[in-house]
This record gives structure tokens, C-alpha cells and sequence, in this order.
């Protein structure tokens, strides 16, 4: 689900909650409905949390695992 790859991924790259609301330019409460699956990012939110994680969209969305059944 994308709230756990969120949440896992921002802790593997040592970046805090509220270093992420910072930088989505969004309030600590919103981030964290976006880890804990109340809320979901807009899409252009999507691309610039992927891109501060370093990270594709798909990973985030859990579509890595399809991709890679079906790249043949």
C-alpha cells in the first residue's frame, strides 16, 4: 500500500514527518493522513514526494512488482 511504502521509504532516506510536510509545503497533520492512509496526495504531490524520496511513482504506488511480471 502506498501509506507503508511512504512511511518506509522516508525512513530508510533519514528525512523526519515534518522534514517531508516542509517540503511538500503542507501542514504536519496532512503529511501524516498520508502515512497513515486517511488521505491521499494529489497527483502532482505523487510526483514531488517520488521525487524528493528519489523514487518512481510506481514504487510508491506498489506497481514495482507488476512492472517487473510484465516487462518482458
Amino acid at each position: 500500500m502506498f501509506s507503508q511504502r511512504l512511511n518506509q521509504t522516508r525512513k530508510e532516506r533519514g528525512i523526519t514527518a515534518q522534514k517531508m510536510a516542509d517540503l511538500l509545503q503542507t501542514g504536519i497533520r496532512n503529511y501524516r493522513k498520508y502515512e497513515s492512509g486517511d488521505a491521499k496526495p494529489t497527483l502532482d504531490g505523487l510526483v514531488q514526494i517520488a521525487d524528493i524520496l528519489d523514487v518512481s511513482t510506481d514504487y510508491l504506488l506498489c506497481r514495482d512488482e507488476f512492472l517487473a511480471k510484465h516487462a518482458d
